[in-house]
């Protein structure tokens, strides 16, 4: 991915709880999860995570009803504690 990030990881992040939001806004919980996931586990604000496209493709290619219910991302931290996230 980057050559200086400081940490870089590969995570599966599990999205069995947007089964809890209503079926129109399954895509939207999904995203927000992603976030969340990445705040937590890269101890960083969610204001300096950037998600690449194709991960919202990914969630989005079988419309906001159905959204996978894992995803496999590959998430590098660099110095300034920006975050960047790309499907793996």
């Amino acid at each position: 991915m980057a050559e200086d990030a400081i940490k870089e990881q590969v995570y599966t992040i599990p999205l069995r709880a947007v089964k809890a939001a209503p079926r129109w806004k399954r895509a939207n919980r999904a995203i927000t999860l992603i976030k969340k996931y990445l705040v937590r586990h890269m101890k960083t604000e969610p204001s300096q995570i950037k998600i690449d496209k194709t991960i919202n493709e990914k969630v989005w290619e079988r419309g906001s009803e159905k959204p996978p219910s894992s995803i496999r991302i590959r998430a590098a931290k660099f110095e300034d504690g920006e975050v960047q996230a790309e499907l793996a």
